[in-house]
């Protein structure tokens, strides 16, 4: 009797055993929730997160994941404004546009949130840049005036000289922050004549009279630079200013890049230490990319992770990649980079995208290569490093191509073989040190979902002290799948809506195993005792 209480007893540890491994090895997929903002510019509010983007449309976010629509679109409707269509006449009138273009919302001293709006032509820099306050960050928003134009052909200019497009600026894409002594400053400016700064009042949200356009930090000659950020660092001491290169649309080529500088007005370096004062066309050019594309490093580009044999999950690429944003969070030091994005085989659909950023040894961000999901950064040892990984590396060029991605194997000796060979070494618990073709890589390995493989990968991140940008994640393929077949645009948008699946595999299956054991050891400890009276 006994004796088969017993067997009935481990059985059933068994049985149970075995059903908690499996649900150990369940691990819930992260879940995200798109939205559509062009431009995302990022304010925090409390606990939530806000992008305000062009044609007034604002989204909103707790984690950063999820976004919810706020409003969208220039018309009366827009609880943005009582009527923006009447309260911004003037600035419609003067561009002879009906729509406005990427807005930026800061709050200042008095508590308030200013919106710093632009309308522009489109095909012309005929530009006008105000701004209106409300006390709450979702408004209404009143008003307070224009206080810069451009386009004003043979007329003179704020700066006191007859407009010339190739020398002052498009007056639009404004950011507004305060430096490290509390002073408030506007970064603007888009093709045309350059990325100009001016010097804010913070009591009124105009600028301090006699600057005309500001100084400039870079671009002219109708170069194809937009999108100006600027993001302080106390960890380095460095001003970053952000922008993108290329055009906008989905044959644009959109780049994100960044150099930095000491000082907030400039003057702001590459990693070449190349002056950005200097990445402009030649006199008489008209968006020459091949002038301005050695300057500035380059954190991401149009890409494509491929397939590897077995994967479907959603296969993970950007095209135009662009006009981003930075949240740095000061009490845990964390970066995130907020851009919008279009989408290899889906025309000119975007969404907002945030990816996690990391500060290497040489004081410069790299970009992680998968959408945050709030991961960490953490000590990873040697052997799980060693492995097979697919590999973009995003270069320089100015490209409407898609850099696809190929394998390289990084082996426990510190060899990297594959399509590139170098070599690789962990500095302390998560630094990557990557040498290929005798140029070294500065960066972090962490991990990150991966909603290829769907599944926690490694994946490292690491720049060149050339500035170009190296991605990495981990596979068990070492050659991509031949012909594996596209998911239609319908299916790719509904993958990118929803993005949810069921489960994924998790690492912890030996160690869920060895509790097993456990169990086992203690109960057969039990048990065996009573046996023997038995007998």
């Amino acid at each position: 009797m006994k004796k088969h209480l017993v067997l009935t007893i481990l059985c059933m540890l068994l049985v149970s055993g075995t059903v908690w491994a499996e649900e150990v090895n369940q691990i819930v997929e992260p879940q995200f929730k798109n939205a559509s903002v062009h431009d995302p510019s990022i304010i925090k509010v409390e606990d939530t997160y806000y992008v305000f983007g062009s044609h007034l449309a604002v989204a909103k976010s707790t984690d950063l994941m999820n976004w919810d629509i706020v409003a969208s679109g220039v018309m009366p409707e827009n609880p943005l404004f009582s009527d923006v269509t009447e309260e911004l006449k003037e600035a419609f009138t003067w561009a002879d546009a009906t729509t406005l273009w990427a807005a930026d919302v800061i709050q200042l001293e008095d508590g308030k949130f200013y919106m710093y709006y632009n309308a522009c032509e489109g095909s012309s820099p005929r530009s006008a840049l105000g701004v209106a306050v409300a006390d709450e960050i979702e408004g209404p928003y009143s008003d307070l005036g224009i206080f810069l134009k451009s386009g004003m052909w043979n007329e003179t200019s704020p700066d006191g000289q007859i407009y010339d497009a190739t020398k002052h600026p498009n007056t639009i894409d404004p950011d507004a922050f305060f430096d490290t002594e509390g002073r408030l400053w506007m970064v603007y400016g888009s093709y045309s004549g350059g990325i100009f700064i001016l010097e804010m009042d913070p009591k009124t949200g105009f600028p301090y009279p006699d600057q005309g356009y500001g100084t400039k930090l870079m671009g002219g000659n109708h170069s194809r630079i937009e999108a100006p950020y600027i993001q302080y660092v106390p960890e380095t001491g460095y001003y970053y200013l952000y922008t993108t290169f290329g055009g906008l649309d989905s044959a644009g080529g959109y780049n994100i890049r960044v150099a930095r500088s000491e000082n907030p007005d400039g003057p702001y370096v590459d990693a070449e230490g190349n002056d950005m004062v200097d990445a402009h066309g030649p006199t008489g050019s008209f968006f020459n990319d091949v002038a301005i594309s050695p300057y500035g490093v380059k954190l991401m580009g149009n890409y494509q992770f491929e397939w590897g044999i077995g994967e479907a999950g959603f296969q993970t690429g950007y095209v135009s990649p662009g006009h981003n944003s930075v949240y740095y969070d000061e009490e845990t030091g964390q970066q995130f980079l907020i851009f919008h994005t279009r989408f290899p085989n889906r025309g000119e659909q975007h969404e907002i995208r945030v990816h996690q950023m990391f500060m290497n040894t040489d004081g410069w961000p790299v970009a992680a290569p998968f959408r945050y999901a709030e991961e960490s950064i953490s000590p990873i040892s040697k052997a799980e490093i060693s492995g097979k990984y697919k590999y973009i590396n995003h270069g320089k060029d100015i490209t409407a191509d898609i850099k696809k991605s190929t394998i390289i194997e990084l082996h426990e000796d510190g060899k990297i073989t594959g399509t590139v060979q170098g070599n690789w070494e962990q500095i302390n618990e998560f630094g990557a040190n990557i040498t290929i073709d005798g140029d070294t890589y500065s960066g972090v390995f962490v991990k990150q979902w991966d909603p290829t493989s769907k599944s926690f990968d490694l994946t490292f991140t690491v720049l060149s002290n050339k500035g170009i940008a190296i991605w990495g994640t981990e596979t068990e393929e070492e050659i991509p799948q031949e012909n594996h077949e596209l998911p239609n645009e319908e299916k790719q948008a509904n993958n990118t809506e929803t993005n949810k699946s069921n489960e994924a595999k998790s690492s912890n299956s030996n160690s869920v195993f060895i509790m097993i054991g456990i169990i086992l050891i203690v109960t057969l400890g039990i048990v065996l005792p009573l046996l023997r009276k038995r007998k």
